[in-house]
C-alpha cells in the first residue's frame, strides 16, 4: 500500500486519554527523553521542517501529539521524560497520560511499533532503562533509533552503537543509527515501518 507522507497533519495534541483518536488505523510511538530528538526525526520522515514543533524548553510539552498520515498510519509523539527541571505535579501528569496511552487507548491493537528514541552520545539512561523494562514486560515491540549520530566520530559512533546493542534491555532488538542533519537512517526507519505496520 502506498503512503502519501505529503498528506499529513496534527490530528490532536491530547491532554487526556478520552482524547485519542479511534480511528482503525495503525499507530507507531515515538518514546525518548527530552531532548533526544523525537520533533526532529517525525519532521524528517515526512520531510517537513517543523510540523512536529522542537520545544524550545525540553520536557515542556505533556501531550500526546498524534499526526495522521495519509489517513492510514498515526504517528503518536509520546511526551519527552526525565526533565530534570520540571515539577512533581508535571512528571505526575505525564506519567499518567504516558501510562494512559498504554492503558486507556482504546486502539492499542493497533500499536504496531514504538521507536525508543537513546541518545547515541551517551547511551541509553535510568529513564530509558525504565521505559525500555518497561516495553519488555508488557512485550511491546519496539525498535531503538540512536539518534545524533552526526555528532559522533566515526570511532566513537562504531565504539558507542556496539555499547548500545550489547545493552541487556536492548540486547536482540535491531538499533538504527539516525542524524536528523545528514538524513542517516531515514529509509531503513521507513522500512522498519511498513514491516511492523503492514502498509
Amino acid at each position: 500500500m502506498a503512503l502519501n507522507t505529503q498528506n499529513v497533519n496534527l490530528k490532536i495534541s491530547a491532554g487526556d486519554p478520552r482524547q485519542f483518536p479511534g480511528d482503525p488505523v495503525a499507530q507507531v510511538a515515538f518514546s525518548g527523553r527530552s531532548n533526544v530528538g523525537k520533533s526532529s526525526l517525525i519532521n524528517s520522515l515526512l520531510g517537513r521542517k517543523s510540523l512536529a514543533r522542537v520545544s524550545s524548553a525540553p520536557g515542556k510539552t505533556i501531550t500526546i501529539n498524534f499526526y495522521d498520515v495519509d489517513k492510514k498510519l498515526y504517528l503518536v509523539d509520546l511526551p519527552g521524560y526525565g526533565f530534570a527541571k520540571r515539577t512533581l505535579e508535571d512528571k505526575a501528569k505525564w506519567s499518567a497520560l504516558t501510562d494512559g496511552y498504554f492503558t486507556q487507548n482504546k486502539n492499542i491493537d493497533r500499536l504496531a511499533l514504538i521507536l525508543q528514541l537513546v541518545d547515541s552520545r551517551i547511551g541509553p539512561t535510568k529513564d530509558d532503562e525504565m521505559m525500555l523494562d518497561y516495553m519488555r514486560q508488557c512485550e511491546l515491540p519496539y525498535v531503538v533509533v540512536a539518534t545524533k549520530t552526526d555528532k559522533l566520530n566515526a570511532t566513537e559512533k562504531k565504539k558507542n552503537l556496539a555499547a548500545i546493542a550489547e545493552h541487556p534491555l536492548i540486547k536482540g532488538v535491531p538499533v538504527i543509527p539516525f542524524s536528523a542533519l545528514k538524513g542517516e537512517g531515514k529509509e531503513e526507519l521507513w522500512k522498519v515501518i511498513f514491516r511492523y505496520t503492514g502498509l
